[in-house]
């Protein structure tokens, strides 16, 4: 059977596929949106306690060495078939280089420009929203990148513990290649543009935070009255 043949499958049934495209985003999606509620405020605050950053990094470094089915199937038990196994175990997956770039992203800002913002008068709430976060966006939005891609791959397992989503075609694809074909294709499409958003993403808020910084550091610190 040739490759034009697992191509037209996708046409021929994309009334089948679509539906599980929508369900491998939506898990996607959702994992990511708790995963990124956790790993901002969790990262900060690790890049303001350097004493306890090691031990919460290692032990997401232990989690995410778990092989992703073995987590899928320890999770079955507790929380039954279906997306809410899929959904905490990418979490957990995601969780360890969302938090380490966010993390990084913080202290690579220069302090000089910190110091800079503070000597104009701004207090802690302003130098973390107008200064340090723009600043550290490249590398969280790296890390966003990494963890997407990640996630995209990991959801396909969670088909075989009843999540749905393109996964799905991957298994039934086991006795069909028209499927596992059609299911590797549309992956990687989404993988692709996942990865190209991304990166354009990179790109417009390091020009920003590029803008930000360069007058700040210009201007030396107001000096207190005597």
């Amino acid at each position: 059977m040739s490759d034009l043949v697992f191509t037209q499958y996708l046409f021929d049934n994309f009334d089948k596929v679509w539906p599980r495209v929508l369900e491998h985003l939506t898990i996607v999606g959702i994992s990511l949106a708790i995963a990124l509620v956790i790993s901002m405020p969790l990262g900060l605050f690790l890049s303001r306690r350097q004493s306890i950053a090691t031990p919460v990094l290692g032990v997401l470094g232990v989690i995410y060495t778990i092989p992703s089915f073995a987590l899928f199937a320890f999770l079955v038990p507790i929380t039954g078939i279906g997306p809410q196994p899929a959904i905490i175990a990418l979490v957990a997956y995601s969780l360890v280089v969302l938090v380490r770039n966010t993390m990084v992203g913080f202290n690579g800002v220069d302090a000089s420009v910190i110091e800079a913002a503070r000597g104009m008068g701004m207090n802690g709430r302003q130098q973390l929203w107008r200064i340090e976060l723009p600043l550290a966006l490249p590398v969280i939005v790296a890390g966003m990148r990494i963890a997407t891609l990640s996630t995209i791959g990991l959801t396909t397992i969670a088909a075989w513990i009843g999540a749905g989503g393109l996964g799905q075609l991957l298994k039934d694809g086991i006795n069909n290649p028209s499927k596992l074909y059609a299911g590797v294709i549309a992956v990687g499409v989404m993988a692709i543009g996942a990865d190209l958003l991304f990166r354009l993403l990179e790109r417009g808020v390091t020009a920003r935070g590029t803008t930000l910084s360069a007058p700040i550091v210009e201007f030396p610190a107001i000096p207190k009255e005597a």
